[in-house]
């Protein structure tokens, strides 16, 4: 059960904690909307990561060879919806500071908690890294003993609160960087900065070797 346990904590926290397009995405949100809403997506992602922990104990190298053939376009997918959300981010905060509005939009309404909740589900679920890594971590630390449903269900859950944890702690940072960065020059910098990465890494996803 211990073991369990902390496998599935160091899963979550393997999966999470590199900062890639996702994570630079939900702090931005966080930024520019409020904690609130930063929390709700924070979940989303950490839900992703959950289903697909939960998927990959129970389903193993069946899994991750049914995967296979669908990688490629799953990557585009992901890379294609991260480049989208980057340029509508600084095609916003252009308009933002031309318009000289601050948080408070007038023509604008930020997003509902549930909706970025499902938004970050689903662009975390697009990712196919995040089930092949679980798959490879169920696999690499099987026994020739049955696992039993209790610790997978032990290694799920903890997989999920680790991710959970460190979503949140992003989602926070951007709420502090939301009340540091008042200006309109502050906020348009860090959007740009915000949708390059993001850019950036979306490229790099889509330039990566089939």
């Amino acid at each position: 059960m211990t073991a369990a346990l902390v496998a599935g904590l160091l899963a979550g926290f393997g999966i999470a904690m590199p900062v890639g397009a996702v994570a630079t995405y939900l702090v931005s949100l966080t930024a520019r909307t409020s904690l609130r809403i930063g929390v709700c997506a924070a979940l989303g992602v950490a839900t992703a990561d959950g289903l697909y922990a939960l998927v990959a104990a129970l389903g193993g190298s069946a899994l991750a060879a049914a995967l296979q053939p669908i990688l490629l376009p799953l990557r585009w997918a992901s890379g294609l919806v991260l480049a989208a959300l980057a340029i509508r981010g600084a095609v916003t905060a252009f308009r933002q500071y031309r318009g000289r509005r601050l948080a408070a939009r007038s023509g604008e309404d930020p997003p509902r908690p549930a909706r970025a909740y499902l938004a970050l589900l689903g662009i975390t679920l697009l990712n196919p890294t995040t089930v092949i890594y679980f798959a490879a971590l169920v696999l690499g630390s099987r026994t020739a003993e049955a696992v039993r449903p209790l610790e997978q269900g032990v290694f799920v859950l903890a997989a999920f609160a680790a991710s959970a944890s460190w979503q949140l702690l992003l989602a926070g940072g951007g709420a502090l960087l939301g009340r540091t960065l008042t200006g309109r020059r502050g906020r348009l910098v860090t959007a740009l900065a915000s949708s390059a990465v993001i850019t950036a890494l979306a490229v790099r996803m889509l330039m990566a070797p089939p």
